[in-house]
Formats: C-alpha cells, sequence, structure tokens
C-alpha cells in the first residue's frame, strides 16, 4: 500500500490532477480525465495500475510486463500492470509511466505550460545563481545591512 499511496500522490503533483473514486477504484485525473487507476487492492497484489502509454507501452507488452487494459481501452494505448507481492519494481520507472500518461492525457496546452513552467524555474534559478553567488555567512550579513555613507557637504 506504501508504494500505491506514493504513486498517487506523485500523480496528483501534476497540473489540475486530482483524485475521484468512481467505480469503487481510486483514479487519478486530470481535467475531469483519468490518466491513471490504481484498481481496488486485492490480495496477493502490491500494485496495479492501468495507464495510457502511447511510447512505451508496446515495449511494456513485449517485455511481459503489462496486459492490454479490457473495455477496449488496450486498442487505445492503455496498458494494465500488475505487481505481485515480492515483485520488484523501479519506482523511477513507474513514475514516469505516471508522467507519461498524464502526459498523453492531459490537454496540450497544459502539458506545454508545464515544460515551460520547468525551463523557465530552472532558468530563473540559474541566472538567480549568477547574479547573486552564495556568500560566506559574514559577508552575507554585512551585504544585507543597507550601508549610508555621509553626506558631504560643498
Amino acid at each position: 500500500m506504501k508504494l500505491r499511496a506514493q504513486l498517487l500522490a506523485y500523480a496528483l503533483s501534476f497540473p489540475e490532477s486530482r483524485e475521484d473514486h468512481p467505480w469503487g477504484e481510486s483514479v487519478a485525473k486530470v481535467k475531469d480525465k483519468v490518466f491513471v487507476f490504481f484498481g481496488i487492492a486485492e490480495p496477493g497484489i502490491q500494485l496495479k495500475l492501468a495507464l495510457k502509454l502511447p511510447h512505451s507501452g508496446v515495449g511494456l507488452l513485449d517485455r511481459g510486463l503489462g496486459e492490454p487494459t479490457g473495455y477496449g481501452l488496450g486498442k487505445s494505448g492503455w496498458v494494465t500492470i500488475e505487481l505481485q507481492r515480492g515483485d520488484e519494481a523501479s519506482f523511477a520507472e513507474l513514475c514516469a509511466w505516471v508522467e507519461e500518461s498524464w502526459r498523453a492525457v492531459a490537454p496540450k496546452k497544459l502539458v506545454k505550460a508545464r515544460e515551460a513552467g520547468s525551463a523557465k524555474a530552472t532558468e530563473a534559478s540559474f541566472k538567480r545563481t549568477q547574479r547573486n553567488p552564495p556568500r560566506p555567512s559574514s559577508a552575507k550579513a554585512s551585504a544585507t545591512t543597507p550601508s549610508r555613507s555621509p553626506r558631504r557637504k560643498s
């Protein structure tokens, strides 16, 4: 359950994502469209996910790590991944699949805004560091205190 909770928290970190509970299971939605089905907890199953994976889905199926999602969703690129207790799964790989699914379902405008925001945040952070390199603590204290020079009379 810990892995499921971590992945749900990761899914909900994406812009305009929220949790919903249709059909008695947890899902992550973006703009009212499901991008991850978390399934219903079952004995012996560590984690069950259904994700839309237009890029990595075929490779996942070829590796035997998933199967096409039922109800005709498999035809649209949805893959169901079921991890049994004791199965090893890379958390980074699971997160990458969640992100790919979010990108596949989210409105393109929202995806572009997220990409631009990430690039701008990284660029702004770099520029701040270049303009204001870290100073030793003693210099920092004196630099933040405004200094006034005495006015000279002419």
